[in-house]
């Protein structure tokens, strides 16, 4: 080759490096040099941009400055040993630390770098940010884990709804037997507590029906201005039993309290859950305390979560003196399907639930709790200036003589139904059918149609429509022990559609009917 010949090529040479050094300048990769004991020798304009630092600043410096400090040490010396021997370095993925101090995820490879005798004299690094990247696939997977939630939540609703109905019958006749029982036994004290033992269990039973409900959101509410202490008297003996007699049950309210604008059943359904909560916290003994306060919450009070609204609010304490729990228990309490308790033993969804029907009802919860030392639920409800409370109905305060078309299509709540309303100074018609409720109501005369809501072949909410367009102006009261999708949920919330839940005890049910007929001569 001439002198010529050798010019060209070593200037070909020198323009191939020198691109090639422009494309490692400019590169939006960090590509960095190092030499076999990890002093950075050569940083492009990539690097700088990911990490921070000019070259100035980080050649001659240790590449370890960019480790994590659990990333650097023993593990940085091992990598620089593999590739002091020649060992190329698999892409992988890891941490790195800006000079903002701020933490990246990279995806790295290493290889040596050789002399023209295959001696290893430096090591490169070529990195790529996927901070993006792994943030967008960590949404990406909580969207999906969100949607698998739904999607299982959706059909723990279907089964709830299916269940719940017949459910739901079944218990109403048993509570309402067991009332007949506990009625007539006045002068048999063991027979009448077995009894109330029974009426205890089933309401029980219809409590956790009515927790899946209102978990799915299959629950029809019917909030009302609520006295929260009167609440809570009306559920006290059920509490009590609960817990059982190893726990003491205190009850500690604030007088003159504002009303709070609540549905009572889910009220109920709150203080049962927590009770139940409280009784697994105290296995062998203790003391449970329910208190009720006013509370003024501004609008810097540390209690109030973000978007809710400063003022005031009822405040319901409930307190144990159980076992507590760790800071990382407390933080998960409210999750569905999280529960401490053993296999079998919980659902995971009491608190859950507590903490839906209060924040539906525009409130708030927290807990306070150490290991060792107890808890201590507080729910906030927002208070409203209303007078609360009616004066109890006394013996013969319902429309005498009057004459109810009962229809469903069980047998067992279709009689006790019955009974309980004769029993009260009621006359009764009974349909099992649609077909029979249709031609009673062509033949007979009637003051109140009471039905079910999901009967064969039709619904209770197209029967009604059928016999007022018989009897224009008739009252109706519907009966279910699933709503979602039979009735205007929007109805019954704002009182314009008369609806009592399955299962009902005697007393709700003569409440309710006595107010429909009220309404209706008013």
């Amino acid at each position: 080759m001439g002198a010529e010949d050798a010019g060209v090529a070593a200037k070909g040479e020198f323009d191939r490096a020198s691109r090639w050094a422009e494309i490692c300048e400019w590169s939006e990769d960090a590509i960095i040099g190092w030499t076999t004991e990890g002093i950075v020798t050569n940083w492009n304009s990539g690097a700088e941009r990911m990490y921070g630092y000019a070259a100035a600043e980080i050649v001659g410096r240790n590449v370890s400055v960019l480790s994590l400090p659990d990333r650097a040490g023993e593990a940085f010396a091992v990598v620089l040993d593999r590739l002091a021997r020649g060992e190329h370095v698999e892409i992988f993925d890891t941490k790195a630390r800006r000079k903002d101090g701020s933490i990246l995820d990279i995806s790295v490879s290493l290889s040596p770098i050789r002399s023209p005798g295959g001696v290893v004299t430096g090591i490169s690094s070529v990195a790529r940010d996927i901070t993006a990247r792994n943030r967008a696939e960590a949404e990406r997977l909580a969207l999906q884990r969100q949607l698998h939630e739904a999607e299982r939540l959706e059909t723990l609703g279907r089964l709830a709804g299916g269940v719940a109905h017949d459910f739901n019958n079944v218990l109403a006749a048993i509570t309402n037997y067991a009332g007949f029982i506990a009625d007539e036994s006045h002068d048999r004290p063991g027979v009448r507590a077995d009894a109330e033992q029974i009426q205890a269990a089933t309401l029980r039973a219809a409590a956790l029906t009515r927790q899946l409900l209102i978990f799915t959101k299959r629950d029809v509410t019917q909030p009302e201005a609520l006295d929260l202490n009167a609440a809570i008297a009306e559920i006290r003996d059920l509490l009590s039993t609960s817990v059982g007699a190893h726990i003491d049950l205190r009850i500690d309210p604030t007088l003159r309290l504002p009303a709070i604008r609540a549905d009572r059943g889910q009220v109920g359904q709150i203080l049962l859950n927590l009770a139940v909560n409280a009784r697994d916290a105290m296995p062998k003994s203790g003391t449970m305390t329910i208190g009720t306060s006013l509370a003024e919450l501004g609008p810097d009070d540390h209690r109030l979560p973000p978007g809710a609204s400063p003022g005031r609010y009822v405040e319901l304490t409930v307190r144990d003196t159980g076992a507590g729990m760790s800071a990382e228990v407390a933080e998960r309490i409210f999750e569905p399907f999280f529960t401490t308790k053993p296999a079998g033993k919980g659902t995971g969804l009491g608190l859950s639930t507590v903490q839906s029907i209060v924040t539906a009802a525009g409130g708030l919860v927290t807990v306070e709790s150490d290991e060792g030392v107890g808890a201590t639920f507080r729910l906030y409800f927002p208070a409203i200036d209303v007078i609360v409370g009616t004066p109890d109905a006394v013996p013969g305060d319902h429309p005498q003589r009057a004459t109810i078309l009962v229809v469903d299509d069980e047998p067992a709540l279709l009689e006790v139904t019955g009974r309980i309303l004769r029993k009260n100074g009621y006359t009764t018609l009974h349909a099992r059918t649609y077909e029979q409720a249709l031609s009673l109501a062509s033949t007979r005369d009637f003051q109140l149609l009471l039905t079910d809501s999901i009967m064969p072949g039709m619904t209770g909410s197209t029967l009604a429509e059928l016999i007022t367009e018989m009897k224009p102006g008739m009252p109706v009261l519907h009966m279910s022990g699933y709503t979602a999708g039979e009735l205007d949920s929007e109805r019954i919330r704002d009182g314009k559609l008369a609806f009592i839940q399955k299962p009902f005890t005697a007393p709700a049910l003569l409440e309710k009917v006595r107010t429909v007929l009220k309404a209706h001569e008013g």
